[in-house]
């Protein structure tokens, strides 16, 4: 008798333990942010159903059973999209012992170093990223499991290994001796229009959901100049043709005018940080709709690696000559109508602290609403997903944050995200009894 009892006690707890979560919500906060008007509505009021907002606004009804979430005195906003991060790898203290890890760590390794990146970045308000860049494929294994539930993680936007030429930025053999490295080369070095077609169809094949190409040196390559043009105008031709026919967008990692401009007049969807753009650079992108994601936490990130000596003297020269342009080019873009999607660069500082861009584009001249905009549905347009993502409007996926108070008056609210849900699934409410992160 005793021993059925304890069996059914444990059946009975078995049971409670895998009750299913609640699949209707109502979110309710003082105000919310409307992506597509760029004001608020008040009362913030957002229902979801089966992971989609089903209904929107004070009049919305309450369905049957669902869980009401009050969040007091705060905003909803659509979940935030960072178009710019590398989730497989974080700089260090020391530059050297980051080279030194990369090349003695697995992959497996590097991969379980990624998950804790991606959940810091989630838990930040973060629901969907794009990874530009990284090794072995591991930016495919981390999206894919993602998506099965089986890591914690932003939904995912994968490049695989950026596109670049020979001793350019996207080059992983650079300042190494000949004869060192048993691939002198990186995965994604081609010389030559027909050499990069074949390179865009390889990523593709493995995995890449866009099209990487670094047009011009960058910061932290130990090679170059930063605003060296390192692709000809047939390679790039090319390379954006083969790209687009295959239905993949291509962002171009550009600091110099003339590689930003080769790319713009190829068609590259995006130019990522400009930092050395000219007015030129700058009109044939308003002309031509391309986008401009400006990255400024990435610059914030390598001035503070470079103030504290964390990186080789070759870049931070190079931090110096592009410290003095970004802001004002970035001022430019905003003041002649560029269009402009948030994207910070995340892993040259640390993951969880992307929400800093919403500041540095508003000391750039930028609205709070824009930059909010910038952030959610421009973002959204950028990464072709606006379909399903970056407003809060009936049928969308439900990826709602909450941050405290109103974001338009102090736009540093955005780095104090509380409240996280990704289609419809709570991973963060720092107002329930239990606030541990799910």
């Amino acid at each position: 008798m005793r021993r059925a009892l304890l069996v059914a006690c444990l059946l009975s707890g078995l049971s409670a333990s895998a009750a299913p979560s609640p699949k209707s919500y109502v979110l309710k906060a003082a105000r919310l942010f409307d992506a597509r008007t760029g004001k608020l509505v008040t009362p913030g009021v957002v229902v979801v159903v089966d992971g989609k907002v089903s209904a929107v606004g004070a009049t919305a009804k309450t369905p049957a059973g669902a869980r009401v979430v009050e969040l007091g005195d705060a905003t909803l906003l659509p979940g935030f999209m960072d178009a710019h991060t590398h989730l497989t790898g974080e700089a260090g203290a020391d530059w050297r012992q980051d080279v030194i890890d990369s090349m003695q760590r697995t992959v497996p390794e590097q991969t379980l170093d990624a998950l804790p990146r991606a959940k810091a970045t989630l838990m930040a308000g973060f629901t969907t990223v794009r990874n530009l860049g990284a090794a072995d494929f591991i930016d495919v294994g981390l999206r894919n499991s993602i998506r099965r539930g089986t890591v914690v993680g932003p939904r995912m936007l994968t490049a695989t290994a950026g596109l670049g030429t020979t001793g350019g930025h996207c080059d992983d053999g650079n300042s190494w001796r000949k004869g060192v490295l048993a691939d002198e080369t990186g995965p994604g070095v081609a010389d030559g229009p027909e050499a990069l077609r074949a390179k865009v169809r390889e990523v593709v094949k493995y995995g890449a959901d866009l099209i990487k190409v670094c047009a011009t040196g960058g910061v932290l390559s130990l090679n170059a100049d930063v605003g060296s043009p390192q692709l000809t105008q047939a390679e790039l031709d090319a390379l954006v043709d083969e790209a687009h026919a295959r239905g993949r967008k291509v962002a171009a990692h550009a600091h110099g005018a003339e590689g930003a401009k080769r790319a713009i007049r190829a068609g590259v969807d995006s130019i990522e940080h400009g930092s050395l753009l000219d007015d030129e650079a700058l009109e044939l992108m308003k002309k031509k709709g391309t986008w401009f994601v400006p990255t400024a936490m990435a610059f914030q990130g390598v001035k503070e690696l470079a103030d504290k000596g964390s990186l080789p003297e070759e870049n931070v020269r190079k931090v110096r000559t592009v410290e003095a342009s970004r802001e004002q080019v970035l001022r430019k873009a905003i003041s002649r109508g560029v269009r402009i999607a948030f994207g910070t660069d995340a892993g040259v500082f640390a993951h969880g602290r992307n929400a800093g861009e919403f500041a540095l584009l508003v000391q750039a001249g930028m609205s709070p609403a824009e930059s909010l905009r910038a952030a959610t549905v421009h973002a959204a347009e950028l990464l072709g997903v606006s379909a399903t993502l970056g407003t809060l409007e009936p049928g969308k996926l439900a990826d709602v944050v909450a941050v405290p108070g109103n974001p338009l008056e102090d736009i540093r609210k955005t780095e104090a995200v509380f409240f996280v849900m990704k289609e419809g699934v709570i991973h963060r409410d720092d107002t329930a009894p239990s606030s541990t992160p799910r």
